[in-house]
């Protein structure tokens, strides 16, 4: 007896300290109606760390099980309504009625949900918020294209002149550039927060990350799940569809998230080139006039899966993977040419009947771990791998005609083009406040790639097939990068300051097996970055910025393939193609609240483009990547951001500029320049009492601009698009056309030494597209939707 009373006494002690209570209860709004799909989080007071949480049902009502004793923080929130933080000490089962208020404008009697973009500018960095507004209702690249300063265009996303990196939650999406712009338009923008345009990277960005746009998602505590269901048709010259869905569930210990999205599509490209080929005295001999018709027809599947798993409250394990498969794409090019002399006598022409079939897939996984400190530092290691396999089968079948017409001979060839590509990364990132108003970052990195490419002509001469050995290669590409970095920022009365080195050596080795050609490259270089702001006012900030970068070749850019389109026009590659060196400046300064002035001169050393170049003797056409010897772009940007009035936002942005090229071509030297204009005209405005109708129309005006010793003539870039809000704000209509004007087709032009062609480009850029999206399960919950970062992924490029 005296032994069970010892044990009783024993036990009593634990049993006090397992006690564990409950938190329930409803939450209701000022009119004491219930608030369903409230979120509840449980906070530990004496740091606000998070505990657990969840959200309310149908009925308003919560249920909180299995807190222990302790002083808690319990924040309710919900769209539309004021955060409430309640402080309480669990001592006993507690049961509560939690009264929000409404956060609202009034507008006679009519309750107003503000949503409308909003621009934040600091020194290296524009930041576009976009939650909760229309134009989260369309495709992730719609919200790009109406962001300040981007300009989406065919093959390319840049900002300004300047190909931008783009990266989602600060990983960089892992697709080339066709890729990620079919990805992004096939990816609801529903989890969307806010677009960051950043001009000046920190230090831990990688060299190579010139600028960058970093989409950030909104993010979730509290259990549960949601998903959503879309599909878009879209009326070009040929029809095309879309399908997408996304799940997202949440658990205590994990996130998942997975979306999945497939493209069907057909796309018009029509061109007129004229090339004037010249004698050794620059007068013209022949002039060539090309009819071109390009048809794509192609099959996409997009799959992203994002998993996190809470090993504790601040350590954190991510997977992360993104695949694209295309088992279907077929690329058909018709081209007439017609060749005239000097005085438009007709000489000859030909036909050629050029069809690609390809296949590809690329899949590139992440592992990451995430280590969160007490002191707010962090810890995380990343590994990476990619895979990339592509594959292509081209037939050519030309025709040539002679002085009348009639017909005098053929040729036809088989191509055979294959690329294998692998890609491991690793890496490790610490950051350590230092104190209140200062931090310390740094990280080291370690990238491996390496390429296997080949590509074999055969000939077809009398139904026979004969290998044409001087138009067969292979090319072996393997390149190893090591990079450090260290970053520190400072923050003191209206002062913000941040300083970054960032230091990377690159060994290359490249190798061609059938020419027994071997080209490398090694050397390390230093990346410094820096920027300070000053806020003289609450009406006036100025603050300036520089950053060093470094653009490196694709890797099919350096092999010496030659990709024959046609007889007379090629592809080939540069084995002796550099990086890029960039210096950036920029001062500015913002006033009165509304108003931003920028001065920026960019200065890039060697920069790379794909030019074409005639050969006047040959009459060979040939696209080919140089290194221009000097490229300088600077000028003035001007910006206004203003509401009219409470469901109008306009943003307003031109940009005065000039870009200067030149180049050595033998002994011949060339400089040219141009004096350019960029101007923005946004509208966001929304109707109707509860604001489910929205309209967006937005300008862009691009003015004849230099690009790669090519002058590009004005163009006038617009779209309109409407939103309605339908069943209960859980199915989005969305309607857009695209190219309203007509005036997005562009004309470009070559005149310099014996070079002397012209170009119009008539793309399917102007259609009608009608969307529907619906959401179910929980639909107030944000997700973890991330993509991966590598910048090596972005060098990866098809074979043509």
């Amino acid at each position: 007896m005296k032994i069970r009373a010892l044990y009783l006494l024993l036990l009593l002690p634990t049993e006090i300290l397992a006690q564990v209570f409950s938190i329930s209860g409803m939450v209701k709004d000022n009119n004491s109606n219930p608030i369903s799909y409230a979120n509840i989080v449980v906070l530990k007071s004496i740091d606000s760390s998070l505990v657990t949480g969840t959200i309310s049902d149908d009925n308003g009502s919560f249920n909180i099980e299995n807190l222990p004793p302790d002083n808690y923080t319990l924040r309710s929130s919900f769209l539309g309504f004021k955060t409430q933080n309640d402080s309480i000490t669990l001592n006993e089962n507690i049961v509560l009625s939690l009264i929000l208020s409404e956060e609202k404008e009034i507008l006679g009697e009519v309750n107003i949900l503000v949503k409308k973009p909003t621009i934040t500018r600091k020194p290296d960095r524009l930041l576009f918020n976009v939650e909760n507004t229309a134009l989260t209702e369309g495709s992730t690249l719609k919200v790009l294209k109406n962001t300040p300063g981007i300009i989406v265009s065919e093959g390319s996303i840049n900002i300004k002149s300047t190909s931008a990196t783009v990266f989602i939650n600060n990983r960089r999406v892992q697709l080339t550039s066709d890729e990620l712009i079919e990805l992004l338009e096939s990816t609801p923008a529903n989890s969307i927060k806010t677009v960051e345009v950043i001009t000046n990277p920190p230090a831990s960005y990688d060299a190579d990350s010139g600028k960058v746009i970093n989409i950030i998602m909104s993010k979730n505590l509290v259990s549960g799940y949601r998903g959503t269901v879309a599909a878009n048709f879209t009326q070009g010259v040929f029809p095309r569809f879309n399908g997408t869905t996304s799940h997202y569930f949440k658990k205590n210990k994990f996130n998942l998230n997975l979306n999945y999205s497939y493209n069907n599509q057909k796309i018009n490209r029509e061109e007129e080139n004229e090339v004037d080929y010249l004698n050794n005295r620059y007068i013209i001999e022949q002039i060539w006039n090309s009819m071109i018709g390009r048809n794509t027809w192609s099959e996409t599947h997009n799959v992203n899966l994002n998993f996190d798993y809470f090993l504790s409250e601040k350590t954190t394990l991510s997977l992360t993977s993104t695949s694209l498969f295309t088992p279907y794409f077929k690329y058909k090019i018709y081209n007439n040419t017609r060749i005239n002399d000097a005085n438009s006598n007709f000489l000859s022409r030909f036909t050629t009947d050029n069809l690609s079939l390809d296949d590809r897939l690329n899949i590139g996984t992440d592992l990451t771990l995430i280590t969160q400190f007490d002191n707010g530092g962090s810890l995380s290691f990343n590994g990476h791998y990619t895979v990339y396999i592509y594959n292509r089968d081209q037939n050519a079948f030309s025709q040539f005609f002679d002085s009348i017409n009639s017909f005098t001979n053929s040729s036809e060839f088989n191509t055979f083009a294959n690329q294998d590509t692998d890609i491991y990364t690793a890496k490790a990132d610490y950051s350590l406040p230092i104190n209140e108003t200062s931090s310390l970052d740094v990280g080291v990195k370690f990238a491996n790639i390496k390429t296997k490419s080949d590509i074999t002509r055969l000939d077809i001469i009398n139904g026979s097939q004969e290998i044409n050995t001087e138009n067969s290669n292979a090319f072996d590409y393997d390149e190893n990068i090591f990079a450090a970095y260290v970053n520190y920022s400072k923050s003191w009365d209206k002062w913000e300051l941040v300083l970054g080195l960032r230091s990377e050596q690159t060994n290359v080795d490249g190798f061609s097996p059938t020419l027994n050609q071997t080209s490398t490259q090694d050397y390390f270089r230093w990346f410094p970055n820096a920027s300070v702001s000053n806020k003289i006012s609450d009406n006036l900030s100025l603050y300036i910025n520089y950053k060093r970068s470094i653009t490196r070749p694709l890797y099919t850019s350096l092999n010496p393939f030659t990709f024959f389109l046609n007889e007379n026009t090629i592809v080939i590659g540069n084995p002796a193609l550099k990086p890029t060196f960039q210096d950036h400046f920029v001062a500015g300064t913002s006033f009165l609240k509304y108003f931003t002035i920028e001065a920026y001169y960019i200065n890039y050393d060697g920069a790379i483009s794909e030019i074409p170049r005639q050969d006047n003797n040959s009459n060979i056409l040939a696209y080919t990547p140089i290194n221009l010897d000097k490229t300088v772009d600077f000028g003035f940007d001007f910006a206004l951001d203003f509401n009219p009035t409470t469901k109008w936002n306009l943003y307003f942005v031109t940009s005065f500029f000039n870009i200067s090229e030149e180049n050595e071509f033998g002994t011949d030297k060339i400089e040219l320049d141009q004096w350019s204009n960029y101007s923005i005209l946004a509208n966001n405005i929304s109707f109707l009492k509860d604001n489910s109708l929205n309209l967006n129309l937005t300008l862009t005006w691009v003015g004849k601009n230099l690009q790669g010793l090519q002058i590009v003539d004005d163009r006038l870039v617009s779209e309109l698009s409407i939103t309605k809000s339908i069943f209960k704000n859980r199915g989005i209509l969305s309607l857009s056309i695209e190219d309203v004007f007509n005036e997005q087709d562009y004309r470009t032009k070559i005149r310099y030494l014996n070079q002397s062609s012209r170009q119009f480009m008539n793309i399917d850029n102007r259609f009608v597209k009608l969307g529907f999206r619906y959401k179910f399960g929980n639909t107030k919950l944000d997700t973890n939707e991330h993509t991966t970062e590598l910048e090596e992924r972005d060098r990866i490029k098809d074979l043509q």
